[in-house]
């Protein structure tokens, strides 16, 4: 099919040109004298990316699933007690994956369309007087349902109970893209991937952890040889890693990071809010539903949009993808088949994202869903026109514009010419 395929799950997201560059290098040395130059400033810009002062950040060739396994197993030991929200598939999977190294899940179930219930956990840490409970697990930003959970309050539940539990926080599809404070929100294991605002192909786990979760390495009893942050500690020390790492994704990252400080993470939030409001827009304008069941819930990275009785929400994304080249994302455990998922998250802008509208408007008229085309996509133009920012004077250059390339960048496209 001719054009460009219209990505729009909520990750993999699409990878800039610039990062595509980056990362169109010839294999080189990951033990060379040099290699650290690259791999250093990487793991300290990280922390930036985290909001951590106290915190250190590790890079796997892994992705989030990886995280979740490696936060769990250098702190815990097998038969340890961890309390456990879910409210979506990927909450789901957290949780089998700390059954599946031996830990016991205390798990609160909730409706799926909402998030995590500080009162809940509150109550629950309060109940546990002999602080037997050594976790507590959430999602940040639940990808399968469109819901994003307020970490700082869950933090403000742990606090209130006096509970020494770890929180450990899976912010995949939420880091970069959504505001997220690791220090001030008292963020023990921040667990993420590549592929999402990274804007990076799948392949890189990204891990935060505070002092406090690092000291528990040493009474940790849980299997770990490939995800053992005491040789990651040792090797990137010195700027390397334990084990043969992704040159190329690493030169991504690097490229990566250089957008991101650019933009700003608050313009980057303030963005993605805003594209999502615009996409919400044309949801009720098509007089459809989110998951989500209050506008509290809603993400700002994905909306899960619930199709009407009779249809099959799979059957929206075939069409999309088959007739339109449109990719969407699915109904996934519960939801499958109840809904499809709009990515609107990384490297996106307004039109991309009306066209995108538009294809899922024709999408949904060839499946029987009865949506006046073009209604979703007018209400999204005149959610991004109400908060459009003021155009500067003709001519003039903002004082804060930056080059839209790196000097690292800019030095190698010297090299080429």
């Amino acid at each position: 099919m001719p054009g460009r395929n219209a990505l729009f799950v909520p990750g993999p997201t699409n990878t800039p040109d610039r990062i595509l560059r980056a990362m169109h290098r010839a294999m080189e040395d990951h033990r060379s004298s040099s290699f650290p130059a690259l791999t250093r400033p990487i793991l300290s810009d990280l922390r930036r990316v985290f909001r951590t002062e106290e915190g250190q950040c590790f890079l796997f060739p892994a992705t989030g699933t990886g995280m979740w396994e490696a936060a769990l197993a250098n702190t815990m030991s097998p038969g340890d007690r961890i309390l456990a929200s879910r409210y979506g598939q990927f909450g789901h999977l957290f949780i089998d994956c700390a059954q599946r190294l031996g830990l016991r899940v205390d798990v609160q179930d909730e409706e799926w369309g909402t998030g995590a219930n500080p009162d809940r956990i509150e109550e629950a840490l309060r109940a546990d007087t002999n602080h037997e409970i050594t976790g507590v697990l959430v999602v940040h930003n639940e990808t399968a349902t469109g819901v994003t959970s307020d970490i700082a309050a869950v933090r403000r539940a742990i606090d209130a109970a006096r509970h020494p539990a770890l929180l450990f926080v899976d912010t995949v599809s939420g880091l970069v893209s959504l505001p997220f404070e690791m220090d001030a929100w008292g963020v023990d294991a921040a667990i993420t991937g590549s592929q999402k605002g990274f804007m990076l192909p799948a392949g890189l786990g990204l891990l935060g952890m505070s002092r406090r979760a690092l000291a528990k390495r040493e009474s940790a009893r849980c299997a770990r040889v490939f995800f053992d942050l005491g040789d990651m500690i040792a090797a990137n020390a010195s700027g390397y890693f334990p084990y043969t790492p992704s040159v190329p994704l690493l030169y991504g990252l690097r490229e990566s990071l250089d957008i991101i400080f650019e933009e700003g993470l608050d313009a980057i939030h303030a963005r993605h809010h805003r594209l999502a409001e615009g996409c919400r827009a044309a949801v009720r304008a098509w007089g459809l539903t989110l998951c989500a069941k209050e506008p509290r819930w809603a993400s700002d990275t994905v909306s899960a949009v619930i199709v009407p009785p009779g249809i099959d929400g799979a059957d929206v994304i075939d069409v999309a993808y088959r007739r339109y080249d449109l990719a969407l994302g699915a109904g996934l455990g519960r939801m499958a088949g109840k809904l499809f998922r709009i990515g609107h998250l990384g490297d996106l802008n307004e039109l991309m994202l009306l066209g995108a509208l538009a294809g899922v408007e024709l999408a949904m008229r060839d499946v029987g869903i009865p949506v006046t085309l073009g209604s979703g996509v007018a209400a999204a133009q005149e959610s991004f026109r109400a908060s459009a920012a003021p155009l500067p004077p003709r001519g003039s250059a903002s004082p804060d514009a930056k080059p839209r390339t790196s000097p690292a960048t800019r030095e190698r496209m010297a090299v080429v010419r």
